[in-house]
């Protein structure tokens, strides 16, 4: 899975157990955005400031698995269709 940061979005205080419990490769924002699943991650501000994309299912089922444990939840667990161009945006709620 490859992540990227977003320029001029502040990570919020959980961000390093996001990259300590997934193991993410640090890659262009635009590589990123070419993965076919999307999973983005909002700070205190309610911005997305992290990209997660994935290539296969299982790796983006177990992204989730591993946010959902930081006590993160996912706002368009609900949903059937993207918004913002995720297929998951996490936040602490």
């Amino acid at each position: 899975m490859k992540t990227s940061l977003i320029d001029g979005k502040k990570p919020p205080h959980f961000d390093k157990h996001i990259i300590g419990n997934i193991l993410l490769d640090v890659a262009p924002l635009a590589e990123v955005r070419e993965e076919p699943m999307l999973i983005g991650v909002r700070n205190e501000a309610g911005e997305i400031y992290r990209l997660i994309g994935a290539a296969k299912l299982n790796s983006y089922m177990n992204a989730v698995e591993e946010l959902l444990d930081l006590g993160l939840v996912d706002e368009l667990e609900n949903l059937e269709e993207q918004k913002e161009g995720c297929d998951a945006i996490f936040s602490e709620e």
